[in-house]
């Protein structure tokens, strides 16, 4: 009777370890899965919409100068 108890006390406390495990390994998954998130939003923000922004000003920039040089 009490070798069974330990069997199923050991049973339990081997489920909840693997439990962990595989929660852990979740946490860490998402946390790259975030990590991976937020490094493709700096690039489209940060590095796309930037270099965008500062092309577009040029444009302006250099078709106003050619606008006034040809007058």
């Amino acid at each position: 009777m009490e070798a069974d108890k330990t069997k199923i006390i050991s049973a339990v406390n081997l489920q909840s370890q693997a439990d962990a495990e595989l929660e852990q390994k979740l946490r860490e998954l998402k946390f790259r899965q975030e990590l991976r998130k937020d490094w493709i939003l700096f690039i489209v923000r940060d590095v796309v919409i930037f270099s965008g922004a500062i092309a577009f000003v040029f444009a302006i920039c250099g078709y106003s100068l050619f606008i006034l040089i040809n007058r």
